[in-house]
C-alpha cells in the first residue's frame, strides 16, 4: 500500500495560536494576525509559491497596521516551530517495517519546506514528497492529488492519505484515494489496522 502523510498537524506540530501569542501578546493583534494573515489568501499564496514572502509581509502590515518587522519575526520563526510528533514518527517506522511505500503531500511555504529538508532526517523514510509551494498547487484542489498519483505512478485504490483537515481527506476520497482523518497517532494507527496496513 502507498501511504501518504500530511506534515503540519500530522507528522509535525503546527500550533499557530501558540506561535502568534508568543510574538503578539495583545489579544487584538493576535486576532488581526490570525484573520488578516494566516486566514488571508496571501497565506495560501505563500503555500502555493505564487507570492514573494516580502510582498506577503508588506501586504499583511498594511492590512493590520502592525509593523512589518513584527510580522516578519513571527513568520521567520515558523519553520523552526514545526517539530516532529514523536508518536507519528513511531507510526511511520512501523509502516516502513511493514514494507509500505511512504509519501508526503503538504501545503507548505518555501522557507518552511527548505528548512525541514535541511534539518530533519525523517524524510529519509519517505519514497517521495509533494510540497505545494514547489508544484504551485494546494490542497484541497483535485489537481494536487492527481499530481501526486502521476508523479509517483501510484494507483488511487492502492493509496491512503492521512491529513488533519477534513476537507483535504474528503478531496482525496473524491480522487479514489482511501481517506484517514488524523486526530491522533493512536486513532490513525487503529484506522490503518482496519485497512490492513498494520
Amino acid at each position: 500500500m502507498n501511504i501518504v502523510f500530511d506534515l503540519g498537524g500530522v507528522v509535525l506540530h503546527w500550533e499557530p495560536d501558540t506561535l502568534i501569542a508568543k510574538y503578539f501578546p495583545e489579544a487584538e493583534d493576535q486576532k488581526k494576525v490570525k484573520e488578516q494573515f494566516l486566514r488571508h489568501r496571501d497565506w495560501e499564496s505563500l503555500d502555493r509559491g505564487t507570492i514573494e514572502k516580502e510582498r506577503a509581509l508588506r501586504n499583511a502590515a498594511e492590512r493590520t497596521g502592525i509593523p512589518y518587522e513584527k510580522i516578519k519575526e513571527m513568520l521567520d520563526a515558523t519553520p523552526a516551530s514545526l517539530q516532529p510528533k514523536e508518536e507519528t514518527i513511531d507510526l511511520i517506522l512501523k509502516l516502513k517495517e511493514k514494507g509500505h511505500d511512504l509519501y508526503i503531500l503538504s501545503n507548505m511555504h518555501h522557507d518552511s519546506m527548505d528548512y525541514l529538508d535541511e534539518t530533519h532526517d525523517f524524510f529519509e523514510l519517505f519514497d517521495g514528497k509533494v510540497a505545494s509551494c514547489r508544484v504551485k498547487l494546494v490542497k484541497p484542489e483535485a489537481e494536487i492529488y492527481r499530481h501526486l498519483l502521476t508523479e509517483y505512478k501510484l494507483k488511487a485504490e492502492e493509496t491512503v492519505f492521512i491529513d488533519d483537515m477534513k476537507e483535504n481527506v474528503e478531496a482525496a476520497a473524491g480522487e479514489g484515494i482511501h481517506p484517514v482523518h488524523f486526530e491522533s497517532a493512536q486513532q490513525c494507527e487503529k484506522e490503518l489496522k482496519a485497512l490492513g496496513c498494520l
